[in-house]
């Protein structure tokens, strides 16, 4: 491959040729054209991630807009349709679509799974993403291809100029922590999601902060992880309590794993909030379905769908509009 240029930007004939294929067959899978092969779709859509193309001057993908030049799809790309956040969230997307006369279309983003085509082939004002990895081959197409996407609260960082909204997670950690802190606990455990999960980490370093940093010094902190699952949880909460059985005081990073801190306890014989208090992330439903009622910090989870399709509309019209929209919203 001819080395490119310093300070130019990756073209259609790099990309083809990094592929190993032509302009013509990289503009079509940029297009979602069906008749390409798995094989090749696959090479094109890696070489677009590996050289970091993306459309010039907010180009439009040519089939977003129906004969009267106005499209009325809002394309919804989820990871999984199971969990009361992803339900409230599909709701705050719905809602505000609605409101501005567009249907919700939903895509499932399985894993080997080439969903970004289908993406790509639909009449769509854009995509909303959650939770999707926004460095996957997947939505690089969709960058590459001029698409206007927003993530909800992102696994990772994503490319520079991609806008996102999520939660101000860092200051909900450190909420977690104040609050117990409040009530007298020194010895703190933490059951977090994924440790390579940007919202995870940033909930640890919140709480990691406020704790560290109050006065009197002497708080410890141990943390462990439940993969954002219930059954996890509870053995991560064993693990915790098996390792320092002096812990008084429990940050969950999602309700859902505090309801596995919950059963843990329980199968130990401790009582909440008596010998161990906990504390959830999300205020879901559930946390209010469960004896003592689960104490949580609340995450606006609706209010995140609409305010992703909102910043979503204000990309896809462009202009100063959309220009005036931070990149991050919290």
């Amino acid at each position: 491959m001819s080395p490119r240029p310093v300070g130019s930007r990756p073209t259609l004939s790099l990309v083809a040729e990094t592929a190993g294929t032509s302009v013509p067959t990289v503009s079509k899978v940029l297009r979602g054209g069906t008749d390409v092969s798995a094989e090749t779709r696959a090479r094109v859509m890696e070489a677009v991630q590996a050289v970091g193309y993306t459309r010039r001057g907010g180009a439009r993908i040519e089939n977003e807009r129906d004969e009267s030049g106005l499209s009325n799809v809002l394309t919804l790309v989820v990871t999984h349709f199971e969990g009361s956040w992803a339900n409230l969230v599909t709701a705050g997307v719905g809602r505000e679509a609605a409101a501005a006369g567009l249907d919700v279309v939903l895509t499932l983003a399985e894993p080997h799974t080439d969903w970004a085509t289908r993406v790509l082939r639909r009449r769509s004002v854009g995509t909303v993403a959650m939770p999707v990895d926004p460095n996957s081959h997947h939505l690089n197409a969709l960058y590459a291809a001029g698409a206007p996407v927003v993530l909800i609260d992102p696994m990772s960082k994503p490319p520079s100029g991609v806008a996102s909204v999520g939660v101000a997670n860092w200051d909900g950690g450190r909420m977690a922590a104040e609050h117990l802190l409040s009530l007298g606990h020194g010895r703190l455990g933490v059951v977090a999601g994924h440790a390579r999960h940007l919202y995870s980490r940033a909930r640890v370093d919140g709480f990691r902060a406020a704790a560290e940093t109050a006065p009197g010094g002497g708080t410890s902190v141990s943390v462990v992880h439940g993969g954002w699952d219930r059954a996890r949880a509870t053995a991560a909460a064993h693990a915790l309590l098996d390792k320092d059985p002096g812990i008084t005081g429990v940050f969950a990073c999602s309700d859902a794993m505090a309801l596995g801190v919950y059963d843990a306890l329980v199968a130990r014989g401790l009582r909440v909030p008596e010998d161990v208090s906990v504390i959830g992330f999300d205020d879901l439903p559930e946390a209010r379905c469960v004896t003592p009622g689960l104490t949580t910090v609340r995450q606006p989870s609706a209010e995140l769908g609409a305010a992703a399709v909102g910043l979503l509309l204000d990309l896809s019209r462009g202009g100063s509009e959309g220009a005036r929209r931070p990149v991050r919203m919290e």
